[in-house]
């Protein structure tokens, strides 16, 4: 009986990160560089605030995309997709068409979810925090 000789498999080669093939920089958008908070200066660990209620503040300051946004927050892009349709859909935002873009309006009659905070408004926190 002859062995037969089986050549072994070569692992796979890892594909470069599009990150890497990036030859410019990524150009800065008006929220990045109007950002009171240093994105090396983000807090570590846990904050105070959620992610929805940091989204609901920004806007309060003024029409932002979800990608300035993003970058003001610290998160990705997808998330804040993600808590603008939460935010929509329990009607703390309004959102209109503007061309391509969406614009967003907070509700500040929009009641705190939590029961230990729900006999205040959204307007109310963004009035304490502004």
């Amino acid at each position: 009986m002859v062995a037969s000789k089986r050549t072994p498999k070569t692992p796979p080669r890892a594909r470069p990160s599009k990150a890497a093939n990036r030859t410019r920089p990524r150009k800065e958008s008006k929220a990045a560089a109007t950002a009171s908070v240093e994105p090396g200066d983000q807090p570590r660990g846990w904050t105070f605030l959620t992610n929805h209620a940091h989204v609901l503040l920004c806007l309060a300051r003024g029409s932002l995309t979800a990608r300035e946004l993003s970058l003001l927050i610290g998160i990705t892009e997808r998330s804040v997709q993600a808590i603008l349709a939460d935010l929509v859909a329990d009607g703390y935002l309004d959102k209109t068409k503007v061309g391509r873009r969406n614009s967003y309006a907070v509700n500040p009659s929009g009641r705190l979810r939590h029961p230990l905070e729900s006999a205040h408004t959204v307007g109310e926190l963004i009035s304490a925090l502004t």
